[in-house]
Formats: C-alpha cells, structure tokens, sequence
C-alpha cells in the first residue's frame, strides 16, 4: 500500500482497532432510546461553536443532553471531547481525560466515548491505536457523521474512524443546540490561509473557506428570532472574509449589516489578522451602532526579526499605527492581544522589543503564552529556547500587563457602564451575591443590586455605577443616596 494509499484508508474509510484484552466492552444506550450524552469542549471558540452543533446532530437523532450532575456520576451513555491541538499542553489533557474516561465503561456497559475536533483530525491514527475503548474518532469536517460512527461502533464492536480532508459542509450548516439563549456564536468562515511557522490551524482546520453573506445573515436572523441579542461572528482570520472572492470590502459590509439586523443589540467578532485590518473595517465598527468597540487583535510578538520568523506578515510599526487608527475612531476600544515568548531564536532583545510594545499599544489584557513546538510546523525544527528562560520572561510580561489592565479598569471607577446580564456570581444568601456580565466593550463587571430595588434576569440589561476595579473585572454596588445608577432594560 502506497503512502496515499494509506492515507485515504485512514481518513475516508472506517479505520478499525481491536479491544484490547481486558477493556471495557463496547456499547449502546440501553433501556432510554439513544440515551444521554455529554460534550466536554477544549480550545477555541470555533470549537464552542463546533460542540453547539455536536449537540445539535446528537439531539437530531435522539439523544437527551445529560446535565453536568449527570456527567460526573457516569450516568451518561455518550460522552464526546472536542479537542484543540494549538499547544502541547492540550494535547496531554486530551490524553490524561480519555484514560479518566475508561472508567465509563467500567460503571456503564453500554457507555460509548467519542472523540472529535482538532487532535482528531490531527492525530486519528495514534488516538485509535493508544485509546481503543474509545468507539468513535471524528474529524473537524465529520460532525454530521458521529451519530453513525457510534452506531458502527455498536455493531462492529471496534473503534470507528472518519476524518475527511476536504471540506463538504460548513458546521454552521447542522442543527445546534445553542449554550445561550441571549448570546450566540455565528461561523462565517472555516480554515486559514496564513502560514505561520507555529501554528497547526491550516493543518487541522484546512484552506479558508467563506460562507455566503446572504447565510451568515439569515443565520443571524433566526438567532435573534430565538431570543439572541448578542452575536459573535467567528473565523481563522474574520477579516479576510470575502478575499476568496475577490471582495476585499466584504467584512465591513457584513458588519454593516448586522446594524440593520432588528433586535441585535450586540455584534463582535474574533480574530482579526492585523495584516488585513484596513481603514474601511475600522470605520464600520465606528459606524455601526451594535458593533461593539472591543477587539482582540494578535500581536505574538514585538520583535521585527521575531515577526518575520513566525511569518507574520506585519512588523511592530505597522500594528501600532493601526492602533493608532482604531482608537482615534474609537477612543473607548477596549483591545486585547495574544503574545508568544520564548519563541525559537528569541534573544532578549527580542523580548524587550516585545515589552516596549505592550507598554504603548496598552492591550486591555493579553492572552500569553510560552512557544509551544507543535510537529509537522516549521517552527519545531528551529533552535529552541531553554524553557526556564522562556518562563522567565513570561513571569515578566505578565507583571506588565497586569499593571496596565489595572491602570484601565481604574478608569471605569465613577462611570455609568450598560452590562448585559448573563449570569448570577456568589452565594444567593450571600452578602457578596452579584449579577454577573459584560459591558459594550467587553470588561467582565458583577453588578449589586441596591436595597429594595428588582433584581435583573438573564439577558436583561442593567446600567450601574462602577464603584470599585479588580485585577481583572468591575464592581458596580451603585449607592443610589450618592447620585449613583442602577436601572434595568428589558429587551
């Protein structure tokens, strides 16, 4: 068998293993119809959205979502993980979980286990071979397929695989059952382009592929009819949406339309490439009433050699002058920002140009990182550096950025903030008990309500006093005596 050969076996054929001697034998749900399952989701938020629909193909063909109560005492007959390959160290708890989850097979005869997302498409063979109570192994471009695969399973008494390459249906094109009623997340395209050297995105997750805008907005639509107000449009690189087609204006017309959307109150989107981020996006966010002013925008790192290392197809100028841009736009813009250090070949140089960066672009908080070699990138063949001075310099970026998000969110003290309510945090009889979400631009506040007044519901919007900053969130406990706001919205 030739190397193709055995690829297409893998990968579009039923790739099979045998139980080994002593494993939990293979299962069904028995006794409920198709029984419960459970989705544990690790990674992105394009695989929060992939699990959506996940749960959406099960309940299609007539499984029940099990509570997390239910999980945890095994009292499930499926049990799916959506997994991410971007770092090692999701790799290891993708592994470390399967061997915890043996043990559902143990309590429940009948319990199947079904692996999905970005290591399975990756890494299906060694998942199949290392983890054989494992039923069913499906890739990012097989979620419609699962229900079958764990029927195969049942029957077959081996495990089930099927990873396709090529993309054939967008997720977003499957049923979903939605984690939110007031908030949901819309793909408007899959796959990646770029080819950074770390990254294992264009390998698990294909070439960029759009959906048509007629789609995305009718998608958006249907959400608001089922009682969303809050949307975020999801891609590799939303920003280079309509590229494909020539339409290099095709993003910020999205974003335009989403303002005239009824019912819409909240738009944001993620991630944008800054290569990509041109004037005419940033003056639709300006412009647009329901697009919000928070953005996350990749930097990675402040170092030009750095930058041209990793293939990121700008240098440290060029991010700050868009920078520059969006907040003479938007002067409220809350930014956040990812940042790898350690990467191969980082001198300290490097890293101090790094510093010099945050210290200017003031992210309203980043997402950090030590470079993590991912096999098959160019990046994990290039000279490493010693993980304790990666970590070092990781200790160091964090106190940085620490003090600058403290610095902002010391801003907020004293302003009126509008926060859409999503949940409740603390004790109910507990003194501390607050109403938790996140205002426009997307700083976390837990909001009090004052003595004698109503206390908001899920998806209500409440404007507050901020009245205290935390390292990381707001604390709006309004004093109304003082001249301070509470009011509730109801949309």
């Amino acid at each position: 068998m030739t190397p193709e050969e055995r690829r297409t076996n893998i990968s579009q054929a039923q790739h099979t293993t045998q139980v080994e001697p002593g494993a939990p034998q293979y299962g069904g749900a028995s006794g409920r119809g198709r029984g419960l399952y459970y989705v544990h989701t690790l990674g992105c938020q394009m695989n929060v959205h992939d699990s959506e629909r996940i749960a959406g193909v099960m309940e299609e063909n007539g499984y029940r979502p099990a509570s997390e109560e239910q999980f945890l005492a095994h009292d499930v007959d499926v049990v799916i993980m959506n997994t991410c390959a971007v770092r090692e160290n999701a790799t290891e708890r993708m592994y470390g979980t399967i061997g915890k989850w043996k043990r559902f097979k143990y309590r429940n005869p009948h319990a199947q286990i079904a692996i999905g997302g970005c290591m399975a498409q990756l890494d299906r063979e060694r998942i199949a071979k290392r983890t054989p109570w494992v039923d069913a192994v499906f890739g990012t471009k097989n979620i419609e397929d699962l229900p079958a695969l764990l029927d195969q399973a049942r029957a077959a008494q081996h495990t089930q695989v099927k990873v396709n390459e090529d993309l054939t249906l967008f997720p977003s094109q499957l049923p979903a059952h939605r984690a939110s009623a007031h908030s949901a997340w819309v793909a408007i395209s899959m796959g990646c382009n770029n080819t950074c050297t770390f990254c294992i995105v264009p390998t698990t997750r294909g070439k960029e592929r759009d959906r048509r805008p007629g789609d995305v907005l009718a998608e958006i639509r249907e959400t608001v009819t089922n009682g969303a107000k809050e949307i975020t449009l999801l891609g590799q690189n939303v920003n280079s949406y309509g590229y494909g087609i020539g339409d290099r204006y095709a993003f910020s017309k999205l974003l335009r339309a989403c303002g005239e959307i009824e019912g819409l109150e909240r738009v944001r989107f993620t991630s944008p490439h800054p290569a990509a981020f041109t004037d005419d996006v940033i003056a639709a966010m300006a412009e647009t009433p329901n697009v919000m002013h928070q953005l996350h925008f990749p930097l990675q790192s402040g170092s030009d050699r750095i930058l041209r290392a990793m293939r990121r197809s700008y240098r440290s100028e060029r991010f700050l002058g868009i920078l520059a841009k969006i907040r003479e736009a938007m002067p409220d813009a809350q930014i956040s920002t990812d940042i790898i250090v350690g990467f191969p070949g980082e001198t300290e140089e490097d890293f101090q140009q790094t510093l010099r960066v945050v210290e200017e672009a003031r992210f309203s908080s980043a997402f950090t990182f030590i470079y993590s070699p991912r096999p098959g990138t160019p990046a994990a063949a290039m000279e490493q550096v010693p993980y304790d001075v990666a970590l070092d310099r990781l200790e160091r970026l964090l106190a940085v950025q620490e003090r600058i998000t403290e610095e902002i969110l010391e801003k907020f003290v004293g302003r009126d903030v509008e926060v859409m309510i999503t949940g409740v945090t603390g004790k109910k009889d507990a003194e501390t008990h607050r109403y938790t979400g996140r205002e426009k631009t997307g700083v976390l506040v837990h909001v009090g309500v004052p003595e004698g007044h109503d206390a908001p519901q899920i998806g209500d919007f409440v404007t507050a006093t901020v009245t205290h900053a935390g390292r990381h969130n707001l604390i709006a406990d309004p004093d109304l005596a003082k001249g301070q706001t509470y009011a509730i919205r109801r949309s």
